[in-house]
C-alpha cells in the first residue's frame, strides 16, 4: 500500500509558504504565479495555518470587495488538517474526502516536508490499481483453464 512518502518521493519535498503578516495581494500572487492552490501560512518551521483558493472567495463574499492589503493571518485558515509521512493514500483519500479538502500537509513529527492534493492522491490510487489489474491479466494470461 502506498503512502505519503511515496506520493512525495514522485512529486517532490517541496512547498510553497508565506509569513502570518504576508499581504493577501502577496499570497494570491505565489498561488497564480506557482499555479497552486494552497500556501501554507509558517512562522519558521512552524506551521501556522494555510491560505487557499476557498478562504480568499470567503473573504472577498464576507467583505463584499478584495482587500489586499490585509494580512495572511486574518483570512487563513488555522484548523489544518494534516497527515504523517507513513499515511496511506486510501486513509489520506478518505480524509480528504469526509472532510472536504483538496490540499493536505504532510508532516514527519512536528515539521511540515511537503503537501498533498486530491489530484495527486488520486493519480497515486489509480497507478496502484492499474498496477493490481495488470499483475492479474498477467496471472490469468498463463494459466491453464479447463474448457
Amino acid at each position: 500500500m502506498a503512502t505519503m512518502k511515496n506520493i512525495l518521493e514522485g512529486k517532490g519535498y517541496s512547498f510553497f509558504f508565506v509569513t502570518p503578516d504576508a499581504k493577501v495581494h502577496d499570497a494570491l500572487k505565489t498561488l497564480t504565479e506557482k499555479r497552486i492552490g494552497v500556501v501554507l501560512v509558517m512562522d519558521g518551521e512552524r506551521l501556522l495555518g494555510i491560505f487557499s483558493e476557498r478562504d480568499f472567495v470567503r473573504l472577498a463574499v464576507k467583505t463584499g470587495s478584495f482587500s489586499p492589503d490585509l494580512p495572511v493571518s486574518d483570512v487563513m485558515t488555522t484548523q489544518v488538517l494534516h497527515v504523517k509521512i507513513e499515511t496511506t493514500v486510501d486513509e489520506c483519500m478518505a480524509l480528504m474526502t469526509e472532510k472536504r479538502i483538496r490540499h493536505v500537509p504532510v508532516m514527519d513529527g512536528k515539521m511540515v516536508i511537503g503537501v498533498v492534493s486530491i489530484g495527486d492522491v488520486v493519480k497515486e490510487l489509480v497507478a496502484e490499481r492499474e498496477s493490481v489489474i495488470r499483475g492479474l491479466e498477467g496471472y490469468i494470461a498463463v494459466r491453464d483453464f479447463p474448457t
